[in-house]
């Protein structure tokens, strides 16, 4: 079975059906064979991106959230202490620390994460898109 971690805007590309998520993206997360995992600090980038009006969604976060994990067999990714600690250990390429926990946990867990962010790229963890 193939798993993959997805970035905050492939999510959200999936859930509004948005055409700059790739085809390779989207067979990924249609793949019975993929375990398709979303980070909790995704749900935490959706819920104070939300709460400040930077993303308009026709639903709480915690819906969005629920329905994808309960609909489409997304599973949660939590965060745990050997994920934040590792976080110490990257370059700063990347200043957004959403995207830095999110490429930590795909080394420690040895995931490719679905994104398309080029400074993801540059830390040498395998992308999908």
């Amino acid at each position: 079975m193939t798993r993959v971690l997805l970035d905050t805007h492939a999510l959200l590309w999936w859930c509004t059906a948005d055409p700059r998520l790739s085809a390779r993206a989207r067979h990924l997360i249609t793949d019975p064979a993929t375990e398709v995992l979303i980070s909790a600090a995704t749900g935490w980038e959706i819920a104070i991106k939300a709460a400040l009006g930077a993303l308009p969604l026709n639903e709480t976060p915690e819906a969005l959230v629920r329905r994808e994990t309960s609909v489409n067999g997304m599973r949660e990714l939590p965060i745990d202490m050997r994920h934040a600690l590792h976080v110490f250990q990257l370059p700063p390429l990347h200043k957004d620390p959403f995207d830095r926990i999110l490429v930590s946990q795909a080394i420690i867990e040895r995931l490719p994460i679905v994104t398309d962010d080029r400074q993801i790229r540059k830390y040498g963890v395998p992308v999908e898109w």
